[in-house]
Formats: structure tokens, sequence, C-alpha cells
């Protein structure tokens, strides 16, 4: 450890990346680093637009704990990379120092207001819309790292949510994450959300989240599970007009083969997202096997979004 890191409380890791490669460097991250992993978009200033404007790559970050472990952590993630990059090239990763003092400005870099759509404005948790805001603000609390509305999939979800949500409707979100698109259809006008997810840590990390919304617990329901706990009544609702799907695409494919279909009422819309573009025939392929129809398709990058209608 040279003097600068000795002196520092936490190391950043940033690894540049296309979108194709982000999901696995931040899966293989994220076994090392503490409160998460970012996935963003890297911009580059226009200066026709006057605006920094996203690129085709791709930015995987965390931070390493500079403690006793922390070679022996990045001896383990040199590793870990290593082996990733016998199936695909892998970048080499960037350390940078992070003092105590600089903690939560490393963070605050990241997460600027994130306008998406028409309607959304994501948030960050310590920051405060200007008078005149006038779209939707879903404040997040990035420090989860769950999903904070950097990634292209939580972006064409929203999207497709925004052109295909009925007010009044009830609502579920299979790997709810943050809880952005739970909390986003709810700010639309949904009346009742469940979400869920394996992993314990994003359930609370969804109910944090509605509490920096004033979203009242009646209407967002959320609770550990995937499709096995919502169909055999764990929950309060086991099916709802439109259900949310923002996972990685074999997972999504499982899940079909698991029954998504019947959470999805008759005529229902089913929004998917987390789908690269080489992914997406695949997924659409066993969508309309299990009975839906495609009515809707965004893409960013290399990423798919999909809404797909359910046939009576």
């Amino acid at each position: 450890m040279d003097k600068a890191d000795q002196d520092a409380r936490w190391i950043e890791v940033r690894i540049k990346c296309d979108g194709e490669l982000a999901e696995a460097l931040a899966d293989v991250l994220g076994r090392f680093v503490v409160n998460g992993v970012v996935i963003e978009n890297e911009t580059r200033f226009n200066p026709q637009t006057q605006e920094n404007e996203p690129t085709e790559e791709m930015i995987v970050s965390g931070y390493l704990a500079a403690d006793e472990d922390l070679e022996a952590k990045r001896r383990k993630l040199a590793e870990a990379l290593w082996h990733l990059s016998q199936i695909t090239p892998v970048p080499e990763p960037e350390y940078r120092p992070i003092h105590d003092q600089d903690w939560m400005d490393a963070w605050k870099v990241h997460y600027q207001p994130i306008p998406i759509g028409k309607k959304f404005l994501i948030m960050p948790a310590w920051k405060e819309p200007e008078p005149d805001e006038t779209r939707t603000v879903i404040r997040i609390n990035p420090a989860m790292a769950f999903g904070t509305g950097t990634h292209p999939s939580t972006q064409l979800c929203l999207q497709l949510l925004e052109a295909h949500h009925n007010p009044g409707q009830t609502a579920i979100d299979v790997g709810c994450g943050s809880g952005i698109l739970a909390i986003a259809t709810l700010k639309l006008g949904t009346r009742h959300v469940l979400a869920v997810d394996i992993d314990g840590v994003a359930v609370t990390s969804t109910l944090e989240n509605a509490g920096l919304n004033a979203i009242a617990p009646a209407v967002l329901e959320a609770g550990k599970g995937s499709l096995e706990e919502i169909q055999t009544g764990r929950f309060t609702i086991s099916d709802a007009p439109l259900v949310m799907v923002n996972i990685l695409a074999p997972v999504i494919v499982r899940l079909f083969e698991q029954g998504l279909r019947e959470i999805v009422r008759p005529r229902g819309m089913l929004l998917l997202s987390g789908l690269l573009d080489q992914q997406e025939k695949e997924v659409s392929a066993t969508g309309q096997a299990a009975g839906f129809d495609v009515v809707d398709r965004l893409t960013q990058g290399d990423w798919v979004g999909l809404a797909m209608r359910k046939i009576p």
C-alpha cells in the first residue's frame, strides 16, 4: 500500500467498458466492495448543445475499505477479473484513494439529477429540485446502489412505464432493487404496488427510498421473494395488470419457464428490461411462446426494453 493509500479510508475502483460487459463486471466487483456497485454512462460535453451527453461507454465503480484486508481484496479482485478476461477482454481497473472527509463527496460526484423520458427526474436524496421543476421527482439514496437510474435498463423500463401505465391499477415489480420502478408507478397513480426481490437488502433499500418519497406503507408492499412467493399467496396480491421485470435476460427467460405469465392479468402489460440486443430474440420468442405479444420496443446503446401484452 503506498503513502496515499495509507492515508485514505477508501479506495475507489473504476472500470470503463462497453454496455455488454458492464453487468458482468458489476457482478465481479460487487463481491469485494462496500455499499454496492455503480453502473453509469460516461458522458462527454457537447459544445453545440452545452450539455454533457452519454457516450457508448459505461463506468462500473465501487469502493474498497482501506483496512488491513485491502491488499488481499485487491488480489482477489484481480484474480476474479483475470478469470473473466479468459472469456472476454477486460479493461484494467483504475484505483483512486478517497479520504474519509471526501467519502460522501465522492459518492455525490456520481449522482446528479437524471431526467428520464418526458415525466421523470431521478433526484439524489441530498438534493432539492428547482422551484419550477415540472417533472415527477423520484428521490433515491444511491448509497444502497441497487439501482440509481443511471443504468440504461432502468431508464428504458421507466420510459416504457411512462408510455403504458394506467392510473388506478395495481402493479408488481419483480426484482425491485432500489424500488425506483415501484415508486415511479405509484407517483403515476398506481393504487398498490407489490415489490419483491430475492435479496433482503434490496427490500430494505426499497422501503428506505419509499420513505424518502413519502410513500405510505399501505400502498407499497415490499418483501423478499420471487414468483413462487407471489403465486403461493405470501403477499396480498398474486397478479396484476402491470408487471415490471428489470433483471438480466437469462433470468427473465427462466421466469417465463417458471410461470411469469400467471402473475399478469389477461390483456395485462409486462415490461421487460435488462436485455442486451443479442439477447432480445430469445426473450421475445420465449415471451411469445408464453402467450404475449410485443407491443413496444425501446433501445439505448446495446440495451433493449420490451413491452409485451398478455393474450387472453
